[in-house]
């Protein structure tokens, strides 16, 4: 028998705390959740006062019975799951199915995988956290009744198998609603006058932007508008009437929370937002290193905090005065966001001597790039601010009035280590000027421009939203976007978030029958009843009581509505070859296609066909494009048949008029002649050698 047995949920983390527990000691994973509600009906005892009905996951008998015979072989049983609300939620679990008493001291937590924090979490036991146990369960029920209660909706107008998800619809909305605003955007004209000039001693040139006119500012809207002024300021001289010096300082960003590394991981390392945190878990639950073996590399990435521990202050201070001196070294303490659950620090390396260069060979080249994001953006956090000098200059010429800004490093702080991407900007050098000075004009033009609509959303822009809004918390932004990703609600295009038609449709279904759920308003407030119940301030049986009574009216009423409409599709110009009705537009899992509008007497459904315009090389029949599972466009003439039959035309270019194809059986023989005439050019070109 042993005497401890330590439950962490993957096999990774076991690896990593083993080595700091004795021989009497044994870890091992629980590899995540072991019950959950079950996947074939609702689990939700309503009558019930709303009592899950949890079930063992499928496929964990065997793990299931490992546990247990383990646990009856220990003295004392350890649940060390992620210490987190999802985390809490797997230790209950764990002690349901082990006969563990959840009020003994059985769960230890660690923020980070360290030595020090590992012992000090296995000295401290304490008691399973209900509260936050109850505020999981509360957003998983309300998730399931929300899910179960309406995405029947969907099935009965758009297509069966479809889901609504109470975040996952927020964030579809904001997709969205942003789509829209682009497209109903109204671009306006505006001008912008530059004037270049130099000065007389160094005969530097800099740019000035027109300001205005006699001291009042000028808005520039019409080409009219600009020939005026250019033509007043043919001949004009050019004075400087005001100069401004000043010093600037710049200040760097707080350590990451998962928000925030979210963000930079997708700017700086074209990360989504799912591989972030995958690559960060592997590095807080530990990595294999040269004569030190398993170790956690950076503290626990779900956290909204950017507290730092007075141990991790004190490395930061004495690597930063050893490496750069201490006039970089600067005490910063960072003001957490007021509805910020600040039960862990902010994300930072666990060892400040394990520089990212010093394991960069034992790190795979995505598990470096993202620990050296982390660990500098530490380190600059607890860094002196970057110093310019700053300075201002006011020119006129017939009195119309131009400025010019410039400014120049003085000190680069913590820039020396870390930049923020708004901060890479150049600025302009000014020359030392004098009031009264004459400067002489090198040449002046005007640029036509009009604004822009608003961006579209990308990964990184929408977590910034989510976190602004209130919706979700740090454990939520991953899965809510690869979920909308996965059903097909919304694509992405280099790097932008597009909704597709079928994501337009369901949200316009929902939008219009349950506003009042699918709303940021009310998705924010419940984030903030999860936050009470996990404070102990709030029950999490009357929270879904409160909520589901007024759900209840809304579901019933939506579907007595909905019974007699019947969704208008739009009608092709495609008769069905079956009965001869023309066929109609629906959405599917996978966008737009025909269906009979016959249905269920006609079953007849088929894809719709994007052709182009230029016919086909080698019969000159119809061109389809057509996509492989990877997304990527190729081009097919309609009557190749495959398997060697009809037209030979398939390609992956588009086909130019009047271009000449050499007939291939199909794209894989094409690859197959490319390889060939590769080995033989390059075995040429040895042979020559």
């Amino acid at each position: 028998m042993i005497d401890k047995l330590v439950i962490v949920e993957s096999p990774a983390k076991a690896n990593t705390i083993k080595k700091f527990l004795g021989s009497r000691s044994k870890v091992i994973a629980s590899m995540g959740h072991i019950r959950d509600l079950p996947k074939s009906k609702m689990g939700i005892n309503i009558e019930d006062d709303f009592e899950p009905e949890y079930i063992n996951i499928r496929g964990k008998a065997s793990l299931i019975n490992t546990l247990k015979k383990e646990a009856k072989n220990a003295k004392k049983v350890y649940l060390a799951t992620d210490p987190d609300r999802e985390g809490e939620a797997i230790a209950w679990h764990l002690a349901y199915l082990l006969n563990i008493d959840e009020k003994s001291l059985c769960r230890v937590t660690f923020n980070e995988i360290t030595k020090e924090a590992v012992k000090k979490g296995m000295n401290e036991p304490r008691t399973i956290d209900l509260n936050l146990t109850n505020a999981q369960q509360a957003r998983r029920v309300l998730d399931r009744i929300v899910g179960y209660k309406i995405s029947p909706v969907l099935w009965k107008k758009v297509k069966r198998g479809l889901s609504a998800g109470r975040v996952q619809s927020v964030a579809v909305k904001l997709i969205v609603d942003r789509e829209e605003e682009i497209e109903s955007f109204i671009p306006e004209e505006y001008w912008n006058i530059h004037l270049t000039v130099s000065d007389q001693t160094t005969k530097t040139k800099f740019d000035c932007k027109f300001i205005g006119k006699n001291g009042k500012k000028i808005a520039l809207h019409t080409k009219e508008q600009v020939d005026e002024i250019l033509k007043d300021l043919k001949g004009a001289k050019y004075h400087v009437t005001d100069i401004k010096k000043g010093e600037k300082k710049r200040n760097p960003a707080p350590p990451f929370t998962t928000s925030t590394l979210q963000q930079d991981a997708s700017r700086k390392l074209n990360f989504a937002i799912k591989k972030t945190m995958s690559v960060a878990q592997g590095l807080y639950e530990g990595v294999k290193l040269p004569q030190i073996g398993e170790t956690g590399l950076i503290t626990y990435m779900r956290t909204d905090s950017t507290r730092i521990s007075n141990e991790a202050r004190a490395a930061a201070k004495e690597y930063i005065e050893s490496i750069y001196g201490a006039k970089y070294y600067e005490n910063r303490f960072y003001k957490t966001k007021s509805d910020a659950q600040d039960a862990h620090e902010a994300i930072r390396p666990s060892h400040i001597e394990l520089t990212p260069e010093s394991i960069k060979d034992a790190l795979t080249s995505d598990q470096y790039k993202l620990y050296r994001l982390i660990y500098n953006r530490f380190i600059a956090s607890q860094m002196a601010a970057a110093i310019y000098d700053t300075v201002s200059v006011s020119i006129e010429g017939n009195n119309y009035n131009f400025k010019a800004n410039g400014q120049t490093m003085k000190f680069k702080g913590y820039m020396t280590l870390y930049i923020e991407t708004e901060e890479k900007e150049e600025f302009m050098q000014i020359p030392e000027l004098v009031v009264g000075e004459e400067v002489k004009k090198e040449k002046i033009d005007a640029k036509q421009s009009f604004t822009e609509p608003p961006a579209r959303y990308t990964e990184a822009s929408l977590v910034k939203a989510l976190e602004e809004k209130g919706i979700g918390r740090p454990s939520t932004y991953a899965p809510t976007i690869t979920t909308i990703l996965t059903r097909r609600y919304i694509e992405k295009s280099q790097k932008q978030l597009i909704p597709t038609d079928l994501g337009r449709v369901v949200n316009g279904l929902l939008i219009e029958n349950f506003g009042d759920v699918i709303n940021v308003a009310f998705t924010a407030q419940m984030e903030e009843e999860f936050d009470k119940i996990a404070e102990g301030n709030e029950n999490w049986k009357k929270v879904i009581r409160e909520f589901y009574t007024p759900f209840e009216q809304i579901v019933e009423k939506v579907d007595k509505e909905l019974e007699h409409v019947k969704l208008e599709y739009e009608v092709s110009d495609v008769p069905c070859e079956k009965c001869g009705r023309m066929m109609v537009i629906k959405y599917g899992r996978y966008g737009k296609f025909l269906a009979c509008p016959g249905y269920p007497e006609c079953k007849n459904a088929k894809p719709i066909v994007e052709t182009i315009d230029v016919p086909c090389p080698v019969c000159g029949g119809v061109v389809q494009v057509r996509k492989t599972k990877r997304k990527r466009n190729y081009y097919i003439c309609e009557n190749n048949k495959g398997e060697n039959e009809g037209c030979s035309y398939i390609s992956w270019n588009k086909p130019k008029p009047g271009e000449k194809f050499i007939a291939r059986e199909d794209i894989t023989e094409i690859k197959k002649e490319r390889k060939k005439n590769s080995r033989t050019k390059k075995a040429s070109v040895k042979k020559k050698k």
